[in-house]
């Protein structure tokens, strides 16, 4: 599983010209699932990326997490953080999750989430989705799993 979390002053997902996801501070959190993820890595990528300490504190340092600001997620699927360019010019994506099993752990995500966090937004699976945001540093983590 593949986080790509970028820290935000704003961030919003559109699908057909309609604006279906929008937050002021937080995270734009990008979600690319794998055919071997499960329930478990889901807990620990999500338990990882609320605790992350990446806001500045008053000595502007990055030391205050998504819930001391009161942020708000983003989440966004995207299967292409699974791009293998190994071989050629086309990538291949034959190491992200089917559609089945990556929205399932998407939804299971999500709703993990909202257990914790006030506001979660999201885009929706599967769709040609716009996404508009303000990175805030800009600071950009990449959580992967196997290297969790």
């Amino acid at each position: 599983m593949k986080f790509i979390i970028q820290r935000v002053t704003e961030a919003s997902v559109e699908v057909n010209q309609e604006v279906i996801g929008q937050i002021e501070q937080g995270y734009m959190v990008l979600i690319g699932v794998a055919e071997e993820d499960t329930t478990e890595i889901a807990d620990k990528m999500t338990k990882k990326m609320i605790g992350l300490r990446i806001f500045e504190d008053e000595n502007g340092k990055t030391n205050i997490s998504l819930a001391d600001v009161n942020g708000a997620l983003l989440l966004v699927s995207q299967f292409t953080l699974y791009a293998n360019c190994k071989k050629g010019n086309r990538p291949s994506f034959i190491e992200a999750g089917s559609p089945d099993k990556a929205n399932a752990l998407y939804q299971y995500i999500i709703s993990e989430c909202k257990k914790q966090v006030p506001v979660v937004q999201t885009g929706e699976f599967g769709a040609d989705m716009k996404v508009s945001l303000v990175n805030d540093g800009p600071f950009t983590i990449i959580l992967d799993s196997a290297q969790l």
